[in-house]
C-alpha cells in the first residue's frame, strides 16, 4: 500500500508487532509466493535472527507455512481480514444483491469501500472471460483511476485532499498500488469528483487499463453516508463507457436502492463469542518454544481478531476482555496498530480499517481447495508412508485434484486429473454418501454398473446399502474393487455449511496393511488431516469462493 505521510513511531509502540507486520506485508507483496529468509531479510531490513523468530511465531499461529528456509502465507491468515469484513457486515448483507446483479448484467460486479485516498474491494461477483480484469477481495486501487473513487472523494476533507496530492507528487504513476499497472494518469480527478457529486454516479473510461470500462453508484447507510460503492466492469469489446452506462445504470440504481433498504432494515448484529483464551495460548506457546516465539507479536495480532460481527467498535476494556490480555498490553497493541493504519479510534472506541485486508487477503482470496490440501496431504503421506490424495465428485466420476505419492518400487500410479468411477472408489463413496438421500439415489444407476474386478460391488441395492453404512460411520474402505491388489480408505471434507465438497484418501497395495490395520492406523491420521483442511477451508471460504482447483 502507498506509504502514509511519515509520523513518528509512538514510544509505546510494540516493536516486534511492527516487525511481524512488515514480514506479512512483504509476503503479501510477493503475491503469496514463498520467500526465503534471506529475501525477507533484504526486503524488510531486519536481522536474519529476527526474521527467523518472526516467521517461527507466525508459523505457530498458522499464518505462514515454513518449508525449510522458505516462508509463504497460509489460509488461516485470512481470519484477520475476516474480522474486518464481519465487522462492517457489507458482504453478508449485500453480497447476494451484488451476485444477482452480476447475473442480470452478465458482467463482473463488485462492492468497494474507501481506504484513505484509495479504493478497496470487499466483495466480488466475477464473470470468467478471456478479456476481463478480475480484482481480488482486498485489492487496493488509486481513487483517481477507478469508478468508485470519485464517489468517495466527494466526501473528502481538505486533509484527505492534501494526502492525495502528496501521494500523487511522490508516486505519479501509482507504483505503490500493486493491483494495477503503473500509469501516470490522474488529471481531471477533481472534475470527475464534482460530476459524481452532481449526478450520483461515476464512470471509469479505461483509466485502470486500456480496454476496461467501469460504472459505479453509491450505496448509502442509514446515516446517509456512502457505505460502499456498487460497481460493474466490462471490456470495450462488449461495451463502451456510454453503452455500459445506458445498459447498466438503471439496474444498478435499482440494486443500490434494494441494498440501502437492506442496510436500514438489518437487525442489530448479535455478537458471537470472542476468540477464546488467546492470551493463555500465546503464553503456553512461549513456554514451549522459548526465544523462538515472539509473544508480543502474537498478542498484538490477536487484538485484530477481537473484532467481528457485533463487535465492530470496542473499548480498550472490551478488547482486553475479548483477548484475555492485560489492559496495558492491549493498549500498547492498539496504539501500534493505529500508528500502522490498521485500527482507527474515536471517542474511546476502536475500529478496524480496510487496511487490515492488506495482510495477505488479496493473494489468499484466490486460493483453491487443492492448494489448501496439498501441504496437509504431504504431511499425511510422510506419517503413514503411503500415497495421499484429494478428489472431487465430477458427474459419475471422481477427479483427482491434489496428490502426494510416496517413493516405492511398488507404488499406486495416479496423477492429478485422473478420473475413476465414483461407485468403485473410497473417495467416491464418501462423497456419494454425503449427498441427500434423494440426490444419492439419483446418482446411482439402476443397471449398468461395470465390474472392474471380481470384487466390485455392482448390484444397485447392495451398493445403496454400502453407501448408507458409509454415511453412518463417516469413512469408506474399498478393498480391491477398483483394481486387484489396491486398498484405500477415505474420509469426507466438508465446507462451512457442512456439505461434503471433496474427499481425502490413503491408497496402498494390499500387502502393506490389512483392512483392520487401515482402520486402526490410517483412519485416525486421515480424520486429523481432514480436520486441518476443513479448518483452513472454513476461514478461506468465509467471504471468498474457494474453487476445487
Amino acid at each position: 500500500m502507498p506509504s502514509a505521510p511519515h509520523t513518528p513511531v509512538p514510544p509505546e509502540a510494540v516493536a516486534p508487532l511492527v516487525r511481524g507486520i512488515a514480514v506479512l506485508r512483504r509476503l503479501t507483496e510477493a503475491d503469496g509466493a514463498a520467500l526465503s529468509v534471506g529475501e525477507l531479510e533484504r526486503a524488510t531490513g531486519l536481522a536474519r535472527a529476527t526474521v527467523d523468530r518472526v516467521t517461527a511465531t507466525l508459523a505457530r499461529m498458522g499464518y505462514v507455512r515454513l518449508d525449510g528456509r522458505d516462508a509463504a502465507l497460509a489460509p488461516r491468515l485470512m481470519e484477520l481480514g475476516n474480522a474486518y469484513l464481519s465487522a462492517i457486515r457489507l458482504p453478508d448483507l449485500l453480497g447476494a444483491h451484488a451476485d444477482a446483479l452480476a447475473d442480470a448484467l452478465d458482467e463482473s460486479v463488485s462492492l468497494a469501500v474507501g481506504d484513505r485516498d484509495g479504493v478497496r474491494f470487499v466483495h466480488q461477483a466475477t464473470r470468467r472471460r478471456a478479456m476481463s480484469l478480475r480484482f481480488r477481495i482486498g485489492d487496493l486501487l488509486p481513487a483517481e483511476r477507478t469508478a468508485p473513487g470519485p464517489l468517495f472523494a466527494a466526501g473528502w476533507t481538505e486533509r484527505d485532499w492534501a494526502r492525495w496530492r502528496e501521494r500523487r507528487a511522490a508516486d505519479p504513476e501509482g507504483r505503490g498500488f500493486a493491483a494495477v499497472p503503473p500509469r501516470a494518469d490522474g488529471t481531471g480527478f477533481e472534475e470527475r469528483v464534482e460530476e459524481a457529486r452532481t449526478r450520483g454516479w461515476s464512470l471509469d473510461d479505461q483509466l485502470i487499463e486500456p480496454g476496461l470500462v467501469a460504472l459505479a453508484v453509491p450505496v448509502r447507510g442509514p446515516d446517509g453516508a456512502v457505505a460502499c460503492a456498487l460497481g460493474a466492469v466490462s471490456h470495450t469489446s462488449r461495451h463502451g463507457a456510454s453503452s455500459l452506462r445506458d445498459a447498466a445504470l438503471p439496474r444498478m440504481r435499482k440494486a443500490a436502492t434494494a441494498m440501502e433498504r437492506e442496510l436500514r432494515g438489518a437487525p442489530a448484529p448479535q455478537a458471537g463469542p470472542p476468540p477464546a483464551a488467546l492470551a493463555a495460548w500465546t503464553g503456553a506457546s512461549k513456554q514451549q518454544l522459548g526465544r523462538g516465539f515472539v509473544e508480543s507479536l502474537a498478542r498484538g495480532l490477536t487484538v485484530l481478531t477481537a473484532f467481528g460481527e457485533g463487535r465492530d467498535a470496542l473499548t480498550l476494556s472490551a478488547v482486553a476482555e475479548a483477548t484475555g490480555l492485560a489492559r496495558a498490553t492491549a493498549r500498547r497493541a492498539l496504539i501500534t496498530l493505529e500508528h500502522l493504519g490498521y485500527v482507527a479510534s474515536r471517542e474511546r472506541l476502536f475500529r478496524l480499517t480496510p487496511r487490515v485486508l492488506d495482510l495477505g487477503y488479496p493473494p489468499l482470496s484466490r486460493t483453491t481447495l487443492s492448494a489448501i490440501a496439498a501441504p496437509h496431504l504431504a504431511a499425511l503421506a510422510t506419517r503413514v508412508h503411503d500415497s495421499a490424495s484429494l478428489a472431487v465428485l465430477d458427474g459419475d466420476d471422481i477427479r483427482y485434484t491434489a496428490r502426494v505419492a510416496t517413493s516405492r518400487i511398488m507404488n499406486v500410479d495416479i496423477t492429478v486429473g485422473t478420473r475413476f468411477p465414483a461407485y468403485a472408489t473410497s473417495m467416491g463413496r464418501v462423497m456419494l454418501a454425503g449427498l441427500e438421500p434423494a440426490q444419492r439415489a439419483g446418482r446411482l444407476p439402476r443397471t449398468g454398473l461395470r465390474a472392474l474386478t471380481p470384487y466390485t460391488v455392482t448390484e444397485p441395492s447392495r451398493l445403496a446399502a454400502v453407501l448408507e453404512e458409509v454415511a453412518e460411520r463417516g469413512y469408506a474402505l474399498v478393498d480391491e474393487e477398483l483394481e486387484e491388489g489396491l486398498r484405500s480408505v477415505a474420509v469426507p471434507v466438508r465446507d462451512r455449511a457442512g456439505a461434503v465438497v471433496a474427499a481425502v484418501n490413503v491408497a496402498m497395495h494390499s500387502v502393506r496393511r490389512t483392512a483392520g490395520e487401515c482402520v486402526a492406523e490410517v483412519l485416525p491420521e486421515l480424520r486429523a488431516t481432514a480436520d486441518r483442511i476443513e479448518a483452513e477451508l472454513r476461514v478461506a471460504g468465509r467471504f471468498a469462493r474457494v474453487p476445487a482447483v
